[in-house]
């Protein structure tokens, strides 16, 4: 039961579409099956970790923490979304990048995006950023986002799942993120 509750955790978001060119992810106490909470167990790993919506004076945010290890081949915790992204296009919108409202540890994080669901390698982007103690925001054009086997960017026009990601070397995560925005403006 202990590894259920680690490699899957669901919850809701309200999407908002606040302007014209974007589109507002705001994270609330509500159940869905929007996100999941994923780690490398799922393969063998040994990471541990949870997500969790949680609360800053009126801000509601999600916060991903745990222990990322490397040791038996892994070396990473997520929270990513499927579902979302059906919801977006529905909307006929190209997106230009995504904006984040972020607070950390100071660890680099990762967001990972796919473009296809049969998970090649072909169809899977990423980009970085650092999470500092105070929130802020992070902006990330697609532009910024490469291949992860050569130096293709994304457009953005068909997003398939989206994922916070811990990811790549023994750390401790602690990363939390109260809006994420895309826009095409």
């Amino acid at each position: 039961m202990k590894y259920f509750f680690f490699s899957i955790l669901l919850f809701i978001t309200n999407i908002l579409f606040a302007e014209e060119g974007e589109v507002n992810i705001l994270f609330s106490l509500e159940s869905s099956e929007d996100w999941q909470f994923i780690s490398d167990r799922t393969m063998g790993g040994v990471s541990d970790g949870q997500a969790f919506v949680d609360k800053d004076g009126d801000l509601f945010f999600v916060r991903l923490i745990g222990n990322v290890s490397t040791d038996n081949n892994g070396g990473f915790i997520q929270l990513r979304s499927i579902l979302l992204f059906e919801k977006l296009y529905k909307e006929n919108k190209t997106f230009l990048g995504v904006r984040l409202n972020v607070r950390g540890n100071g660890e680099i994080y990762h967001i990972f995006i796919r473009t296809n669901e049969n998970r090649t390698y072909r169809d899977f982007f990423s980009a970085t950023f650092v999470a500092d103690d105070d929130w802020q925001t992070v902006d990330l054009p697609f532009s910024q986002f490469k291949q992860r086997y050569s130096n293709n960017s994304l457009d953005g026009n068909d997003i398939k799942t989206f994922a916070i990601v811990a990811y790549g070397r023994d750390f401790i995560s602690d990363v939390s993120i109260s809006k994420i925005t895309f826009y095409n403006e």
